[in-house]
């Protein structure tokens, strides 16, 4: 198993009620910056949930609705049980004030020489790690409501539930007489309990080939990306597209990635406010507001929002 593959496993096991705070563990070479969108005006809400839950201090963009803190990967698993954010993403580099050219093919030339010179290895991990989690945590999604289909399914017309008053007790048999008469009588049941563990059995090796198909195919599949870039300001020379268009040709002359703008599996995020611009890898396929919607109508009211004006 990898390092990464060692980590998931441990970190499918973290809760939020671990006692150890990330950041005493962590040293501070293994930190990483996670960036959170959140409800614009609930910032000090999410901000307060991050440094009760996760204890590791939290800064408010100047930019309206995110919000940032720096964990090692032992506490990634709990930021995803966070109720106040919606989207997340690792920071690969924070600028604070970015020298834009007034020039747009000067300005769109420091994009294209901006992917080589930024350092990807820890938000790649980052990435990595979050990716094989969310993998993870489907396989067990998934093999737990096949599981409960099958036992509802091998269940017989009759059954009763255990503890049920109504059941009653079968008979002692004869002295003399051997117990496993009673299978003996019933072959089927027999042939239905055998067929059913090797069922499971060749299920479990099924999902371990899977698992380990998967890991060796994803060492050498080539990554498809897109990158999405969120821009504020009027004074800039260029368009969010062009930025986007130039920025993601070098980020695909430099990891040899392949561009995707639907089916991808990597996001990489260029977003630009006025003189600041941060580049960022996103770790949600969609707002985390979602996991608790069950029905969706004109009243639906977002959960991370419910939960700023709870707390």
């Amino acid at each position: 198993m990898t390092e990464v593959e060692v980590m998931v496993d441990i970190l499918m096991e973290v809760t939020l009620e671990d006692p150890t705070p990330s950041d005493a563990v962590a040293s501070e070479s293994s930190l990483m910056t996670i960036g959170a969108t959140v409800p614009t005006g609930f910032e000090f809400t999410a901000a307060a949930e991050v440094e009760e839950k996760l204890g590791c201090p939290c800064r408010i963009s100047k930019d309206r609705g995110k919000i940032y803190f720096d964990i090692g990967l032992d506490a990634l698993a709990q930021v995803h049980r966070l109720r106040s954010v919606d989207n997340l993403f690792v920071v690969v580099q924070e600028f604070t004030d970015f020298p834009f050219k007034e020039a747009k093919e000067a300005a769109l030339q420091d994009f294209e020489e901006l992917a080589a010179k930024l350092s990807w290895e820890k938000a790649l991990t980052t990435w990595e790690l979050n990716n094989n989690l969310k993998k993870k945590k489907k396989r067990k999604k998934t093999a737990g409501c096949s599981k409960e289909k099958k036992l509802v399914a091998a269940a017989p017309d009759d059954w009763v539930p255990v503890g049920d008053s109504t059941v009653e007790e079968a008979p002692a048999p004869p002295s003399g007489q051997k117990e496993c008469k009673t299978s003996e009588s019933h072959p089927e049941d027999s042939m239905e309990v055998s067929a059913s563990v090797v069922s499971d059995l060749q299920e479990n090796a099924m999902s371990d080939d899977t698992e380990n198909n998967d890991s060796s195919s994803d060492v050498n599949k080539v990554l498809k990306f897109r990158v999405t870039c969120n821009r504020a300001g009027d004074k800039h020379s260029f368009t969010s597209n062009e930025a986007a268009r130039d920025f993601g040709g070098a980020v695909q002359e430099h990891f040899q990635w392949k561009a995707d703008m639907t089916n991808f599996d990597v996001e990489v995020l260029l977003n630009i406010s006025y003189n600041e611009m941060l580049v960022g890898i996103a770790l949600t396929e969609e707002s985390l507001h979602r996991r608790n919607i069950t029905h969706f109508g004109p009243t639906t009211l977002r959960s991370t929002l419910a939960y700023g004006m709870l707390r």
